[in-house]
């Protein structure tokens, strides 16, 4: 059979145009269809304006703190439009760039919806077609909004919060995963009135319980009002801007709703069904450890097979999928030790099992913590707190996990995953010489635990 394309990647996010760039290098005949902006979600509408605005809102802490280093600051304001204008730089130079390194490497840039027409061939929303001995699917996902809600559709979700006309000087934020609590720290430092919306006792479900508290205890300094266990059961809009009735019987008047309660495997309208691709209950694709589907033909990566949804996880999915069907390099993917960063404010780096995970997998753990006030706070003022956590197999010493939460904790978590992901034990963190005065000494410099759970063999 002829073919048009050896690889013809649908979506051109950041697991897709790594996947491009790499195939084309391998030799492969690519073209890359999107009918958006070239980036995907985490340069356009996630982690990439989402970390600027955590920097701008930060600025609010440094004005403050830097009348205890002998600095004396004038008036200040902060600039709404301002700040969207520059996000949109940013984003557009980004993805300029992104099309322009596809480019570079060969790939063939189609500005267009694409849809299967079966195992090898895609229909393009210019009208055109094409047929490709491989196809890719890279399509990420998108924010889901709660449908049973009556007024819902007043809300919007994690796409629209960045280039919102006006600043909401009254904001509902509906969720408590690490994208709301995110903008609730945001918001509230650039000075809205922040309420956070959930369904549990604490929000970051799946994190280490020891940072979810800590977290909440921070949101709540920063003036975000917890509203734990209650959420939106009706929203009109009105004058004042929305009216949210909520399930305690507690009504909030507001000028946004940002519902941020899930995200979903963007598998709609793509003719997957043409083609006969699998899909798993919650519409993502089905994929083996070569990301390959049922379909020989047919690979997919990133947020579309809902595996873990991080932006460096896409991208290696990308590049192992290359290596492995043009490369003739089979690789597959260790999600083992994956590290994560929530960027409020403090934030939080987290990598390995949780307290929880590693007593259940292991039966016995050592968890090793300490809590103390970093440097700056020391002349700020500011009463904040670092908080670290091990957690160390009682059996071999080995670290299970490590959970950082104040300045930098996503910056220490990336390097403390390599010791993880080698096998790191106590005694190695124990016989590493501390750099001073760091935040990331205390890691090596924990000497006693603080707690020891489970039962213990004779062996241990």
């Amino acid at each position: 059979m002829t073919f048009d394309y050896d690889l013809i990647v649908i979506g051109a996010g950041s697991g897709g145009v790594r996947a491009a760039r790499v195939a084309a290098s391998h030799g492969a005949k690519v073209a890359i269809a999107e009918e958006f902006r070239v980036g995907g979600t985490c340069v356009i509408r996630g982690c990439v304006p989402k970390k600027l605005y955590v920097l701008a809102s930060r600025f609010r802490d440094e004005f403050e703190d830097a009348a205890g280093f002998g600095w004396r600051v004038g008036d200040i304001s902060f600039d709404w439009p301002a700040l969207v204008a520059a996000k949109e730089k940013e984003i557009t130079r980004l993805s300029n760039l992104y099309a322009e390194t596809l480019a570079n490497s060969g790939v063939e840039l189609i500005r267009a919806r694409a849809t299967l027409t079966d195992p090898n061939g895609v229909r393009f929303s210019n009208g055109g077609s094409a047929r490709a001995g491989h196809i890719l699917i890279s399509t990420g996902g998108a924010p889901v909004l709660a449908p049973h809600i009556p007024g819902i559709e007043f809300g919007i979700s994690s796409n629209e919060i960045f280039d919102l006309p006006k600043f909401p000087q009254r904001l509902l934020i509906v969720g408590a995963g690490y994208i709301a609590v995110e903008f609730a720290s945001v918001f509230a430092r650039l000075g809205a009135k922040v309420d956070l919306a959930y369904r549990a006792d604490l929000p970051l479900r799946g994190f280490d319980d020891d940072l979810r508290a800590r977290l909440a205890d921070a949101l709540r300094a920063a003036g975000v009002e917890h509203r734990a266990g209650a959420l939106p059961t009706r929203v009109t809009k009105c004058v004042g801007g929305l009216e949210v009735e909520m399930s305690d019987g507690a009504p909030l008047t507001v000028d946004c709703l940002l519902v941020a309660t899930g995200r979903r495997p963007m598998t709609q309208n793509l003719g997957l069904e043409a083609a006969g691709v699998a899909l798993r209950e919650n519409g993502a694709v089905a994929v083996d450890e070569y990301s390959r589907t049922n379909v020989e033909s047919i690979y997919a990566v990133g947020d579309v097979t809902d595996r873990i949804n991080l932006t460096p996880v896409a991208i290696r999915e990308g590049q192992a999928f290359a290596d492995s069907v043009f490369g003739a390099t089979p690789t597959t993917i260790n999600y083992e030790h994956t590290p994560s960063a929530v960027f409020t404010t403090p934030e939080i780096g987290t990598v390995g099992l949780t307290e929880a995970q590693a007593l259940a997998r292991h039966g016995a753990v050592d968890i090793y913590e300490t809590q103390f006030r970093p440097m700056r706070a020391t002349l700020s003022g500011r009463a904040e707190r670092v908080y670290m956590k091990l957690i160390v197999d009682g059996a071999n010493e080995r670290v299970l996990g490590a959970h950082i939460f104040g300045p930098e904790a996503g910056e220490m978590a990336q390097l403390v995953a390599i010791a993880l992901r080698m096998g790191a034990t106590k005694g190695d963190f124990d016989a590493t010489m501390a750099v001073h005065p760091t935040m990331a000494e205390e890691l090596v410099t924990m000497r006693a635990p603080a707690r020891r759970l489970g039962t213990r063999t004779n062996s241990a």
